[in-house]
């Protein structure tokens, strides 16, 4: 039987931390930003939980995660 792989979209867009937690980067930095204070694009920046209810979605794109199997 062939290997099973990986989405690799949803691999350049979500990261898997050890204890299982699903994070994905903040949405609204890519462009039209010049009006946001600097306040606003700080807070934007770094990683963020996903949402219970989209985490089993998430993890359909990663058939060898080594938890929650």
């Amino acid at each position: 039987m062939p290997k099973m792989k990986t989405n690799k979209a949803a691999a350049r867009r979500f990261k898997i931390t050890g204890t299982g937690k699903i994070l994905r980067k903040q949405a609204g930095t890519r462009h039209i930003n010049e009006w946001m204070s600097a306040n606003v694009k700080r807070k934007l920046r770094g990683w963020a939980a996903v949402a219970p209810e989209m985490k089993k979605h998430v993890l359909e794109n990663f058939p060898y995660r080594k938890y929650l199997r």
